[in-house]
């Protein structure tokens, strides 16, 4: 059944009439609904309910909140299946992992909420210098206001909550303008936290696409901006958010080391579920894999093996690890990708095939470092494989990125990780794990190109949060 789709503000659906688009099911190309652009007007209405909603519980303790949190963890864990339907339904995630990503969205909200209770500031020796003599200061963590999060498609619920937890526990109010994809999952996440007991105003979404993320990253009442997406759209938020705090994780070109010494069937098996599950619509998919040279025939011929037992097929099917891309649109491009590769000298060992939006895994040998499978992020199920013969040469190719974003490596010695860990150009490394593999504890973000900031429970709740002063004279 076709829905039109306009903002949540407050604790309500706010008819709207802006330009709309229509909204197609990659599984079938049925139409799913009308997505109606809140623009400039719709943004002022979201922004001017968070700001009146954040002053008027600024007060709110860290009880609260993180009762907030809880509350709104538990709505989502009763929602998760309906949430993972969703998603499947609308980007043609698996919905098998729809439904991970599903519950994964109320653990997140539980251990935000365990985090904040341990947030703290520190006092600070202030008579370390001579004019500090009988001065007492400390620092504390407070919110910025409202905070404007525009997020992606590709995981509607998990990159939502991912922004929204942390914003909620540092005490702001904040405006959602999800990806048209995600836009049906997150109105009806919003919708879960407030019916949870989460103040109205405090989680409100506006719907759209270019034009309002960038009204809505531009709102002088705006005061921290956190993007996730692809580079070029994250240089457009920054410039259009101007002199304000900016978060962003964008695009990247996951390179994956397989060194000699290792484990070279479990490598090929990791390596290829990072690479084409979900369509590799990830933005740590595996994308260039760097193998030894003594070993490179062995991995490739188990990694192609591996990506034969991937199932490709309907995003409905629980046993389906690769489903539909997200539009038609993202799998021409992805398919004159692999074409243009082939063109420029590459060797398929596995050339994708396409069924509608579904593109089967294409695995590349001997890609030019100039074809842009080498070079830019393909956000989709492609590959290439390519030998080096030295640690010094593995680093430099593996560095070849404007990206930065996550790698992974595949070694028996501590010395090659260790190496690694200083040398290679990414903000997270992972040894013995294949570049998708994320926890959501830890700091994650990119270096170069790949963004600005950190994601993940405590280190978000920083981002979202600023440092202030208080000094006393005793």
């Amino acid at each position: 059944m076709s829905v039109r789709l306009t903002p949540f503000v407050g604790a309500a659906d706010v008819p709207a009439d802006g330009p709309s688009t229509t909204l197609v099911r990659p599984s079938d190309g049925a139409v799913i609904g009308e997505l109606v652009e809140a623009g400039a007007s719709g943004v002022d209405a979201a922004v001017a309910a968070a700001k009146a909603t954040f002053l008027a519980h600024r007060r709110a303790t860290v009880a609260d909140r993180a009762g907030w949190l809880r509350a709104a963890a538990a709505a989502l864990n009763a929602d998760a299946d309906a949430i993972a339907d969703l998603i499947s339904d609308d980007i043609g995630k698996p919905i098998r992992a729809a439904k991970f990503e599903a519950g994964r969205g109320g653990a997140f909200l539980e251990a935000t909420a365990n985090a904040l209770t341990q947030m703290g500031g520190e006092t600070l020796p202030v008579d370390a210098v001579p004019n500090g003599r009988a001065h007492f200061g400390f620092t504390r963590r407070v919110p910025f206001g409202v905070v404007g999060a525009i997020t992606p498609f590709n995981a509607p619920i998990n990159l939502l909550v991912q922004k929204v937890a942390p914003a909620l526990a540092a005490g702001n109010a904040v405006v959602v303008k999800p990806a048209p994809g995600g836009t049906r999952a997150a109105l009806r996440a919003a919708r879960a936290f407030v019916a949870a007991g989460v103040p109205a105003g405090l989680f409100n979404v506006v719907t759209g696409d270019r034009e309002t993320a960038l009204a809505l990253a531009a709102h002088e009442d705006v005061a921290m901006v956190s993007f996730t997406g692809a580079t070029a759209a994250g240089e457009a938020i920054a410039r259009a958010a101007g002199a304000k705090k900016f978060a962003a994780e964008l695009g990247s070109n996951a390179a994956n080391l397989v060194f000699a010494d290792a484990d070279v069937g479990a490598a090929a098996a990791k390596i290829a579920g990072a690479a084409f599950e979900a369509s590799g619509q990830q933005c740590i998919s595996a994308q260039r894999i760097l193998v030894e040279r003594p070993v490179f025939d062995a991995f490739a011929e188990k990694f192609v093996a591996a990506a034969h037992r991937l199932k490709v097929g309907d995003a409905a099917d629980p046993a389906t690890d690769v489903g539909p891309m997200v539009h038609a649109a993202a799998a021409d491009r992805v398919m004159a990708m692999a074409e243009g590769a082939v063109a420029a000298g590459a060797r398929a060992l596995m050339m994708p095939e396409r069924t509608g939006c579904i593109v089967s895994p294409g695995i590349f040998a001997e890609v030019p470092a100039t074809a842009a499978l080498w070079r830019d992020e393909v956000f989709g199920p492609l590959a290439l494989l390519a030998p080096f013969d030295t640690l010094d040469e593995a680093i430099a190719m593996a560095n070849d990125s404007p990206f930065g974003l996550q790698g992974a490596a595949f070694t028996a010695s501590l010395a090659t990780a260790m190496r690694l860990s200083e040398e290679f150009e990414v903000g997270s490394l992972w040894i013995n794990e294949a570049s998708r593999f994320r926890l959501d504890m830890y700091p994650f973000g990119g270096m170069k190109k790949s963004g600005v900031g950190r994601e993940g429970v405590r280190y978000a709740i920083e981002e979202m949060s600023q440092v202030r002063f208080t000094g006393f004279a005793l």
